[in-house]
């Protein structure tokens, strides 16, 4: 369903319930955020060691009224101060989109807003377009964006004129999720990237030397499964189930550990293996990304989103790069899961008038092109 919309301030609610994060954010005129709550479900999903579906769905619906409650009273606004409701539907799990999309639909409904339905990728390109305008350095298009995050590992040219082009994408394990699974191998619970970064910078980079991999057909493609592989064999290699168990007792008792207690119960080989680790991934990740650079016409700038930018390895590589053109990073807090940028990217539809029917599925398997 198109039509016109010539609004020159509006105000949108944006719904994000993709995976483990139940979102909510009111933004005004593209650029001023005036509200944004995130529920996180970590701690519910730890003890498994990653997320469980049928887990965050219940957990998503037990927080949807109240975040988006919160969401509306932090913005200080009433239903009919709206101009649109907007939600992921895809790409994610099934029964976790459904609830966010469903309570879009809802409030459209009841509200008489139209309703916008956003494609969770092109969210977190939108987070870093969203900051860079807030900054007063708009991204400069056609970019380079690499989404990388637990779920995703994606390269595209994002087009002046709107749209995207795939350029490559991971075969096998997204990066985020090579983090996570070393991460729960060597005993450091999950969510784990964000500890194989804390520790990493403590280990030597060069310690353990682990193959690139060598992509048949698309060269720009990804793949982490090698690596991951590769982290297996070595511990096997090596008798550490007194080590990895020591750890495991450790977050049974503190599931928040400090980086003195992590490093307290990893010996030197271990931080020597992560940071040859994160290193690895990071390769993997700029060497395609720079490739793109080089060989895509026209592209002016690089931007990197999804979780994995949080990342200081990653931070500090791409900085260090001589990439000859702009790279934008988003903050931190828009970096992982949340509802600000679907409203960011929600309100490129809206000024085209692209609305979706209140019958618009949630879409799990959702492709961004």
């Amino acid at each position: 369903m198109t039509c016109l919309v010539v609004y020159q301030l509006a105000r949108i609610l944006a719904i994000e319930s993709s995976c483990d994060e139940t979102a909510a954010a009111v933004i005004e005129d593209e650029t001023r955020v005036l509200s944004s709550v995130v529920a996180s479900q970590f701690s519910v999903h730890a003890k498994y060691g990653g997320v469980v579906p049928e887990l965050a769905s219940r957990e998503h619906l037990r927080a949807i009224v109240p975040v988006v409650g919160e969401a509306m009273e932090k913005a200080g606004l009433q239903w009919n101060d709206l101009d649109a409701v907007a939600a992921t539907y895809g790409p994610g799990l099934a029964g976790a989109l459904l609830v966010g999309l469903t309570y879009a639909k809802s409030i459209a409904f009841a509200a008489g807003l139209p309703l916008i339905t956003v494609n969770h990728i092109e969210g977190h390109i939108h987070a870093v377009i969203l900051e860079a305008k807030q900054n007063g350095a708009p991204v400069e298009l056609p970019a380079l964006a690499l989404v990388v995050s637990g779920g995703h590992t994606h390269l595209f040219e994002a087009r002046a004129e709107g749209g995207y082009r795939l350029l490559g994408r991971t075969r096998d394990d997204a990066a985020g999720e090579a983090f996570d699974k070393v991460a729960k191998l060597l005993g450091f619970g999950y969510p784990g990237g964000p500890v194989v970064d804390r520790l990493a910078p403590r280990g030597n980079p060069r310690a353990v030397s682990f193959t690139l991999a060598k992509m048949k057909g698309n060269t720009l493609d990804f793949s982490f499964s090698g690596l991951k592989t590769a982290v297996l064999r070595w511990v096997e290699s090596r008798e550490m189930i007194e080590e990895i168990a020591t750890r495991r007792n450790l977050l049974r008792h503190n599931p928040h550990p400090s980086t003195e207690e992590w490093l307290a119960v990893t010996p030197q080989p271990t931080l020597d293996l992560l940071a040859s680790f994160q290193r690895t991934v990071v390769e993997e990740l700029l060497r395609r990304a720079i490739a793109a650079a080089d060989s895509v016409e026209g592209v002016r700038s690089v931007i990197v989103s999804g979780g994995v930018a949080c990342n200081s390895g990653l931070r500090a590589a791409i900085d260090a790069r001589a990439v000859g053109m702009p790279v934008y990073f988003p903050s931190r807090a828009l970096s992982t899961d949340n509802a600000v940028m679907i409203a960011a990217a929600a309100f490129a539809k809206f000024r085209r008038g692209e609305f979706a029917d209140l019958s618009a599925p949630a879409e799990p398997s959702l492709e961004l092109a």
